[in-house]
């Protein structure tokens, strides 16, 4: 009788998951699977001569399997032992954003130098910044009374010279994003994030103005409809694939643009090729997924046990969803076309993997915050 009651109070306190939210990032995985064999087929074609349509699926399943066992060892490690190594963490990362500008490790794609070569592994250190960043500063102001934004400017700098260095303008706004919420959020003074704020945009005016090449996608932005075959090509053909899908969709793997005409399509472009094939009507649920995304992560975030996971769980759902929010804002004009993948979705296996795993400390952090509520 004594076992049976234990045995029964012990199930019953037992710390649980949000499965939810799980389900969602899950399915969401598995539909970007779905849609990168529409998406990458022809180009797979083309590449291996016929030999291997589905080159690109296979190469996401694998990264998808190795973030989904890294997701599940997040999971189950305390969320706060993170805090101890939060600062060996940025300066690892620190250390891998230089090796990737540096000849021979750092590897060359279209002017971008974001990626590190070791032989049979490719990665982005960009993607593990995100995270690392984000348990930095939330152990950094965690163990604060008082925020100071001098020294939050001072390591957003050190970042921001790194990452602007590749470059990648994308990955640099999410950072600043981050940056600003955390702040916000861990009790910053206002007055000194609208001093932090006029700073940052003072000096994203002059990096946008000291390079002809953004400067120019500023220009196409503003006015997209000028240079069509030029600068403006990528996001004119991306326009016209949002526009061509209507509310249904001309149908599944029945995309035009992927046939050569939009670049990138099953990577940065993907939510492209999902409007054209699926419809507005269908495309909608996607972007109502990563709404439920946001909800379920801010839940964790309010109900988190102490500051630490508050501000954890508060930025990774912030990286996630602001994330998306630019992908989609720049595939449908409304923002600047900058190169960030749809989390979950597009291909990129160091993108899918990075993220799972912080899906697996906000799992972590929820399971935490339900064992507090049930011992209440």
């Amino acid at each position: 009788m004594y076992m049976d009651l234990t045995e029964t109070k012990f199930r019953k306190f037992r710390p649980k998951p949000d499965y939810f939210l799980v389900l969602l990032c899950i399915g969401l995985a598995l539909f970007g699977l779905v849609m990168i064999g529409s998406a990458s087929s022809l180009i797979a074609f083309e590449r291996f001569d016929g030999h291997n349509n589905y080159y690109f699926v296979g190469k996401q399943a694998v990264s998808l399997v190795i973030g989904l066992v890294l997701m599940f060892f997040a999971q189950g490690i305390d969320y706060r032992s993170y805090k101890k190594y939060a600062f060996v963490l940025l300066i690892i990362t620190i250390f891998l954003l230089i090796l990737s500008l540096l000849p021979g490790i750092g590897k060359e794609t279209k002017g971008a130098h974001r990626w590190i070569e070791l032989g049979f592994l490719n990665f982005q250190p960009s993607e593990i910044a995100k995270l690392t960043f984000i348990v930095y500063l939330s152990s950094w102001f965690s163990s604060r009374v008082k925020i100071n934004i001098l020294p939050l400017l001072l390591i957003v700098g050190v970042m921001s010279v790194l990452i602007i260095s590749q470059p990648d303008l994308g990955t640099l706004t999410i950072i600043v994003g981050i940056a600003i919420t955390l702040f916000f959020t861990a009790g910053g003074s206002y007055m000194q994030l609208f001093a932090g704020l006029g700073i940052l945009s003072v000096l994203f005016g002059v990096f946008i103005r000291s390079s002809a090449y953004r400067w120019q996608r500023f220009l196409t932005f503003m006015n997209p409809s000028t240079e069509s075959q030029g600068a403006g090509y990528h996001i004119n053909q991306a326009i016209i694939a949002v526009g061509s899908g209507g509310i249904m969709g001309l149908g599944f793997g029945k995309s035009i643009q992927k046939y050569l005409y939009l670049p990138e399509p099953y990577s940065d472009s993907i939510f492209a090729i999902i409007a054209e094939e699926l419809g507005l009507f269908r495309t909608s649920i996607i972007i109502f997924a990563f709404a439920l995304v946001a909800w379920r992560g801010f839940r964790v975030a309010q109900n988190a046990p102490d500051k630490f996971g508050k501000l954890l769980a508060t930025g990774i759902t912030v990286w996630i969803v602001l994330q998306a929010f630019i992908n989609i804002g720049a595939i449908t004009g409304v923002l600047p076309l900058t190169g960030v993948p749809l989390p979950f979705i597009s291909y990129g296996g160091s993108s899918l993997i990075a993220t799972l795993v912080a899906v697996g400390i906000l799992i972590n952090i929820s399971k935490q915050a339900n064992a507090n509520e049930t011992n209440l």
